[in-house]
């Protein structure tokens, strides 16, 4: 058996089955395996969440994100527009910009050798590039135009920001189809948006595993005893399960909270507590907000964006890699302009049900503590995926019992990756 973290034979590297029913358990450990990730899907033709727009709303202001590993920064020019640019100097390599957010003005400046940019990333100067008295600089045949920051591709969606390293990338709308389409601009409507907040950690495991966590209905009626025990969600509720129906990668749970005397199946969850009170009950209570009666919406965007509304907590989940055995979770928690007190209130109270020490998030925190270390130690593995069958995903299913939102998952994986 291979050992853990160091790479395997090519030979070895063999799906156990034709379908995504089952997962070999190197992928989340091997580091060539992760090499690969980050060429084919972080640099890819994929897109990748970078920030909303309200975070860069002046001329001037820019917001840092990572792409793989890679630092990029989202940032607004003096026509409106909205660039995103790598963090990397021409000159050097160097990061051009070490806050997380700010405003340096017209230009981007690279604090080793000052070499100053525009806001769309063309080269504006370079000190000394002629020499001094004569002596040194750059050569004649030195071009500004050649030697700018790398732009990405940007595509935007009422607010929401996302950007490619591969200019052949699919247009946005076409990579994650309609049915995503509709739910992402559910929560993305096109009403000025406002970031109440950010949090983020950091948790040893591998990055798919977080993916896998928030396609798995499965676990949330078992592992989660604030969610199950307040009624936030059950795995008798009334639900949908979507999927984009080309590829599988991307997906949708939705779910209908129940009334109070709808509730059945409790005697199966070991974690339910009906004892338990809480002291403010304003945290699980909603109002109104959106044309429909979904109380719990959760979307994955291939490879690693999640789009949450819990009953009015708005928040987006993107994950960081950090190497095949680590990765950082950044949250970033939304509200609409137009909300009053009271609204902007509610949702900075539901958002300590998510988080790092979030009521419910916190148990997944743990969970993927333990995930990591048990496929860690056993790359030779498989992980089963046949909860509701084998098929790769059916486009929609009304019920949650299922892991067909994982199985669609690695089958888009496996055809980007290359492995059959």
């Amino acid at each position: 058996m291979p050992d853990s973290l160091n790479p395997i034979s090519d030979e070895a590297k063999e799906w156990p089955t034709d379908d995504a029913s089952r997962v070999p358990l190197w992928v989340y450990s091997d580091r060539d395996n992760y090499q690969r990730e980050l060429d084919r899907i972080f640099y890819g033709p994929h897109w990748h969440f970078v920030g909303v727009d309200c975070e860069v709303e002046v001329p001037g202001d820019y917001k840092r994100a990572t792409i793989g590993e890679r630092s990029v920064v989202m940032v607004r020019d003096k026509e409106g527009g909205i660039n995103v640019l790598l963090n990397s100097c021409a000159h050097r390599g160097t990061e051009v910009c070490q806050k997380a957010s700010g405003n340096d003005g017209p230009v981007l400046r690279c604090p080793y050798h000052q070499w100053s940019y525009d806001l769309k990333g063309n080269l504006q100067g370079v000190p000394f590039r002629r020499g001094v008295k004569g002596q040194g600089g750059f050569g004649d045949d030195f071009d500004p135009a050649e030697h700018g920051l790398k732009r990405l591709k940007v595509a935007t969606v009422n607010g929401a920001v996302f950007a490619s390293f591969d200019p052949a990338v699919p247009p946005f709308e076409d990579y994650i189809g309609p049915i995503m389409m509709r739910y992402l601009t559910r929560v993305f409507s096109g009403k000025k948006l406002r970031v109440l907040g950010y949090q983020r950690q950091k948790l040893k495991g591998n990055w798919k595993l977080y993916m896998e966590n928030i396609k798995d209905p499965y676990h949330a009626t078992l592992l989660h005893v604030f969610l199950i025990s307040f009624g936030i969600y059950r795995i008798d509720q009334i639900g949908v399960t979507e999927q984009d129906e080309r590829t599988g990668a991307h997906c949708v749970f939705a779910s209908i909270r129940n009334k109070p005397d709808e509730v059945t199946g409790t005697e199966e969850m070991a974690s339910f507590k009906s004892d338990y009170e809480l002291n403010d009950p304003r945290m699980v209570i909603p109002v109104p907000e959106f044309p429909d009666d979904i109380s719990i919406m959760i979307q994955t965007l291939f490879p690693s964006l999640i789009v949450q509304q819990q009953t009015n907590s708005l928040q987006l989940r993107y994950i960081i890699p950090l190497g095949p055995d680590s990765f950082e979770l950044a949250w970033t928690y939304l509200g609409y302009a137009d909300d009053d007190d009271d609204m902007q209130l509610r949702r900075l109270r539901m958002a300590n049900l998510s988080g790092p020490s979030g009521y419910i998030s916190v148990d997944d925190s743990e969970v993927m503590e333990f995930s990591g270390a048990g496929v860690r130690a056993n790359p030779g593995g498989e992980s089963v995926l046949e909860l509701d069958g084998r098929s790769p995903w059916p486009s929609e299913e009304r019920h949650m019992v299922t892991e067909s939102a994982i199985r669609g998952f690695y089958h888009h994986y496996r055809d980007v990756m290359g492995y059959r």
